[in-house]
């Protein structure tokens, strides 16, 4: 995700390291802050490996700025990452969010509906948080109002990303009339 959010942003502009981490922080939300000790060594990883530049400008007080840039590998590389995203950048919400948030990137809208669709399918696919044995529960099964409570925000959560799915697929993809309609339990 780290890797992912470096190259996105980078795609937009340049950035010097500190509003390159601000912006990956806003992203990320306080859930997951990234620490300097973190950042630098993946820019580091992706600088050796060819996908960004580094160049040294002056300071506005006194100390140098090294401003990062994407080079033309970096752009392609982001582009297949988005393109071919792991299954654990689909299902997992937060690692969604920093696929969702560069996906525009993609310049071809049939890959970007199939970007959509995999979440589509993982999200019709029926779960929950609890289970009886191999069976998930819905939240009128449970007497715990609390977790009653998590499934009923997990619930809206899930129906207005379904809708916002099936309408951007859709706008994207017109001819896709095919999807199944499965809900999700919840």
């Amino acid at each position: 995700m780290l890797e992912l959010a470096i190259l996105g942003f980078l795609y937009d502009t340049p950035l010097h390291g500190y509003e390159l981490r601000k912006r990956i922080t806003a992203l990320a939300g306080h859930v997951r802050p990234v620490a300097e000790s973190t950042l630098y060594p993946a820019i580091k990883r992706l600088e050796t490996a060819g996908l960004l530049a580094r160049a040294t400008e002056p300071g506005t007080v006194a100390a140098p700025r090294h401003v990062l840039t994407l080079t033309e590998d970096g752009r392609r590389d982001l582009r297949r990452r988005l393109t071919e995203p792991v299954q654990r950048d689909i299902t997992d919400e937060n690692r969604w969010f920093t696929v969702l948030a560069f996906l525009r990137h993609l310049d071809d809208a049939p890959a970007q509906a199939a970007v959509l669709r995999r979440r589509l399918a993982f999200l019709e696919e029926p779960a929950s948080f609890f289970y009886e044995g191999d069976r998930p529960l819905r939240a009128e099964e449970l007497d715990d109002p609390f977790r009653r409570g998590i499934l009923t925000i997990a619930r809206a959560t899930s129906r207005a990303e379904l809708a916002w799915l099936r309408s951007m697929i859709d706008s994207l993809d017109p001819v896709d009339g095919d999807r199944p309609t499965a809900r999700p339990l919840f």
